[in-house]
């Protein structure tokens, strides 16, 4: 099993995909009791979702679960929101605030699943970013999740649509999150926020730099938007993803658009 699939496309446009994947290893399936084992914080049929709705992007897509090692976490296990609620780089609960494990993965653990897993999708990462940006002189990733509209262990009431993330403006150039909050708040039916409950992971402020031309921008949608039912089984939509798909066409095409008027920007 390779932890993170590639498919290389020839625009400036990166997206990021860390917690679609459903791998787990049987050492580490074994330690997870029932709740665990059902893996419900997949952030389930985003790589569908987003199939062939800009063919130029370049997609990085780690394979593994996030239970597993979260792609979206520090290395070193710094909390992206301190003071609140959430998971960590191996998370000990799931998004409910519920134990995963019957036996807890170790530090060793930890830190084996971190090098095995969650440096490898970093590296790709890292090294399609650099491509797209020697081709373009900018590159722009697009950081794609998804999450339940309704989490009380994590946010209050229902989370908007689309939940745009720039870590407070310093992940990207203005225009980039203004392309992207346009069509988002335009998009009829839909609700939108930026910088709300997410602002922005950790792949997203690691790899945001605008002055180097490496713009980052995370888009966290409500499964509602694309699911049947937030719920076991988990089915894909298909009726509600094609109403939501021409908006990320949008969201997309803008991006790419703006690439060349970024070089030299920050």
């Amino acid at each position: 099993m390779t932890p993170v699939e590639i498919h290389q496309g020839d625009s400036p446009i990166v997206l990021g995909l860390p917690h679609t994947g459903t791998f787990v290893p049987d050492a580490i399936l074994a330690d997870l009791n029932d709740r665990g084992r059902g893996l419900d914080d997949t952030d389930w049929h985003i790589h569908t979702l987003y199939e062939g709705v800009f063919p130029g992007a370049t997609t990085v897509r780690a394979t593994f679960h996030r239970y597993v090692v979260d792609a979206n976490r520090d290395p070193s296990g710094v909390s992206l929101y301190p003071g609140q609620n959430t998971t960590g780089l191996v998370p000990l609960t799931d998004f409910d605030g519920h134990d995963i494990w019957t036996a807890p993965p170790t530090e060793a653990d930890v830190e084996a699943s971190r090098e095995t897993f969650h440096a490898p999708y970093h590296a790709a990462l890292q090294a399609e970013l650099d491509r797209v940006r020697s081709i373009h002189g900018v590159a722009i990733l697009y950081d794609c999740h998804s999450i339940r509209s309704g989490i009380p262990f994590l946010f209050e009431g229902t989370l908007p649509d689309f939940n745009i993330g720039t870590n407070l403006g310093t992940t990207c150039a203005p225009g980039i999150k203004a392309a992207t909050q346009a069509i988002c708040d335009g998009a009829a039916g839909y609700s939108s926020v930026t910088n709300g409950r997410f602002k922005g992971g950790w792949t997203t402020r690691h790899y945001g730099r605008p002055a180097e031309g490496l713009h980052a921008i995370q888009m966290e949608l409500a499964q509602s938007t694309y699911l049947s039912a937030e719920a076991p089984p988990w089915a894909y939509d298909t009726t509600k993803a094609a109403r939501l798909r021409p908006y990320l066409t949008q969201i997309l095409t803008q991006l790419a658009e703006l690439a060349p008027t970024l070089k030299g920007t920050s």
